[in-house]
C-alpha cells in the first residue's frame, strides 16, 4: 500500500500535479479487498509461496513453487509428491491461450508458479538441483508443458537458464548460458513448430508476427529497471509493449485466455533501497494495467491487480502538500502556508520523505560496535537523483519484504467478490469460479 501511494504521488508530480489527487489506472478498478500475504510457515514471506497461493489456490511453505505444504524446502522427492495444479495447466486444460510476462527472469518465483513445480524456488537451471536429482529445473519445465499446447507467449528476462555453457549469449559475447546438461531449450522452443519463435531484443520482438507462439528472452538475468531500459544496447521492449503483444495474439483464440503480467523490478528496486527506480517500475507496470483495459471488455475480462507481498518502505514526517515524494521534508508554515524551509530531524540534518526501515541504506553497515556513526547529511537535489539510496534504519545488504497486507484491485466478471481482507489463495478461487460461470454458460 505504501508503494501505491507513492508512486501514485510520484506519477502525478512527473505529469505536473502536485500529486496527491491523482490516481493511477489501476486504481481506478472498481472492486478492492485486502490480501493476507503470510506463508504457512512464514509472517513475512517470500514471492515463491506468495504466488504460488494466487495460482493454485493454495498456501505453503516460502521457497517452495506449485506444490502444497506436505513440500519440504528444498527436498526433491516431497515435492514431487505434492504437487498441485497452477493456474497456467489449468486455463491449458479448458482449451484457453496462456501467457505469462516479467520483467524479472521468466524462471524467478511468480512467473514460475504459473507452469512449474519445484520443491526449491532456486531451482532454475539444471546446476542449480541437488546433485543425482529426480525432480526438473524450471526452465526446462516451462519447455516442455506438456499440459494443452503449452504456453502461447512467455516474455521475460532469464537467457542463461536456457542455453547451455557452451552458447554464447547472442547480446553480450563475453557470457554463455549457465545449463550443464548441454540442452538449448531455446533452440528446443523453435523446433516445437514453424509457429514458434524466439526473440531476444527489442527490433525482433516488435516485427514478430501476432500468430507466432512467442518466446522472448531479453537479458540473460532480469530486464533492466525502466529508468535504465533506454540505454541498454540490444534494446528491449516495454512492460505496456509485451503486454499488447501478448493480448493482440491471445485474445485471437476463441475459447479466451489467461494472462500473467509482473513488474518484477519493483520489489528488486526495493530490495536495493532505492526508490526512486521502484517507483518509476510502478508506472511502468500502471500502464501496462492502462493496456490492458483498453484492450479488453469489462462484460468478458476479469482483471486482477495485487502483490505477492509489501515492502518496508515508509512515508514520512509532515511535507507540505505536492512536496517532491523523493525529495527532502519541507512543512508549511504555522499559518499553512507553502514553505521553502527544510524540517530538519532530531539531529538537526534534513531528512526525506521515503525512507526504509532496513536495507542497504543504512549507516550501520560495515561498522563495529562502539564505532562512532553520524547520519549523512542529504539534500534535496541528491534525494531525488535515480541512484540515491533511502536511508534505513537497521543495517541489511537486501532490504527485506513487509508483512503488511496488500491491496487486490479488480474489474469484470466475479470482480465484486473482492471485498474486505482476504486470504491471498482465494484470488485464484476467484478465477477459478469465474471460469466456471463462463464454462457453464458456453462463453
Amino acid at each position: 500500500p505504501t508503494t501505491v501511494t507513492a508512486a501514485r504521488i510520484y506519477d502525478g508530480q512527473s505529469k505536473g500535479m502536485s500529486g496527491e489527487e491523482h490516481a493511477l489506472a489501476f486504481e481506478t478498478l472498481p472492486w478492492l479487498a485486502m490480501s493476507k500475504t503470510y506463508t504457512t510457515n512464514a509472517q513475512v514471506a517470500d514471492s515463491a509461496g506468495t504466488a504460488t497461493a494466487m495460482m493454485t489456490g493454495i498456501k505453503t511453505k516460502s521457497g517452495t513453487i506449485g506444490v502444497s505444504d506436505r513440500a519440504n524446502v528444498s527436498d526433491c522427492e516431497s515435492g514431487l509428491a505434492a504437487q498441485v495444479t497452477t493456474l497456467g495447466e489449468w486455463s491449458e486444460k479448458a482449451g484457453m491461450a496462456t501467457g505469462i510476462i516479467s520483467t524479472a527472469r521468466l524462471t524467478h518465483a511468480t512467473p514460475a508458479t504459473m507452469y512449474a513445480h519445484s520443491a526449491s524456488r532456486n531451482w532454475e537451471n539444471d546446476t542449480d538441483l541437488p546433485k543425482d536429482s529426480n525432480c526438473k529445473d524450471i526452465a526446462s519445465q516451462l519447455i516442455d508443458m506438456s499440459v494443452g499446447d503449452g504456453l502461447e507467449i512467455a516474455l521475460g528476462g532469464g537467457r542463461r537458464n536456457f542455453l547451455p555453457k557452451t552458447v554464447n549469449d547472442p547480446e553480450y559475447k563475453d557470457k554463455t548460458g549457465s545449463r550443464k546438461d548441454g540442452r538449448n531449450l531455446v533452440a528446443e522452443w523453435e523446433a516445437k513448430s514453424d509457429a514458434h519463435e524466439f526473440v531476444w531484443n527489442a527490433r525482433e520482438f516488435l516485427s514478430a508476427a501476432p500468430t507466432k507462439k512467442l518466446l522472448g528472452l531479453f537479458e540473460p538475468s532480469h530486464m533492466q529497471y525502466e529508468g535504465d531500459r533506454a540505454e541498454d544496447a540490444g534494446g528491449e521492449p516495454s512492460l505496456a509493449e509485451m503486454t499488447r503483444k501478448a493480448i493482440t495474439h491471445l485474445s485471437q483464440d476463441e475459447d479466451g485466455f489467461v494472462l500473467m503480467v509482473e513488474g518484477g523490478r519493483v520489489d528488486h528496486a526495493h530490495h536495493g533501497g532505492n526508490a526512486a527506480r521502484a517507483l518509476i517500475d510502478v508506472q511502468a507496470f500502471d500502464a501496462a494495467v492502462a493496456i490492458a483495459k483498453t484492450m479488453t471488455d469489462s462484460n468478458d475480462t476479469l482483471i486482477i491487480v495485487t502483490a505477492d507481498h509489501g515492502h518496508t518502505m515508509a512515508i514520512q514526517g509532515y511535507p507540505q502538500k505536492g512536496n517532491p515524494i523523493l525529495g527532502v521534508v519541507k512543512s508549511p508554515t504555522d499559518d499553512g502556508s507553502p514553505s521553502e524551509t527544510v524540517l530538519p530531524a532530531g539531529d538537526g540534518k534534513p531528512y526525506t520523505t521515503l525512507s526504509y526501515a532496513n536495507g542497504s541504506g543504512s549507516i550501520l553497515i560495515g561498522k563495529k560496535e562502539g564505532e562512532a556513526v553520524e547520519r549523512p547529511f542529504v539534500d534535496n537535489e541528491t534525494a531525488q537523483e535515480l541512484n540515491y539510496k533511502q536511508q534505513a534504519l537497521i543495517p541489511s545488504y537486501s532490504e527485506t519484504h513487509g508483512g503488511q497486507d496488500v491491496q487486490i484491485f479488480a474489474s469484470g466478471p466475479q470482480a465484486h467478490l473482492f471485498s474486505g481482507t482476504v486470504e491471498q489463495n482465494y484470488i485464484f478461487h476467484v478465477i477459478d469460479y469465474a471460469l466456471q460461470l463462463r464454462a457453464r454458460a458456453g462463453e
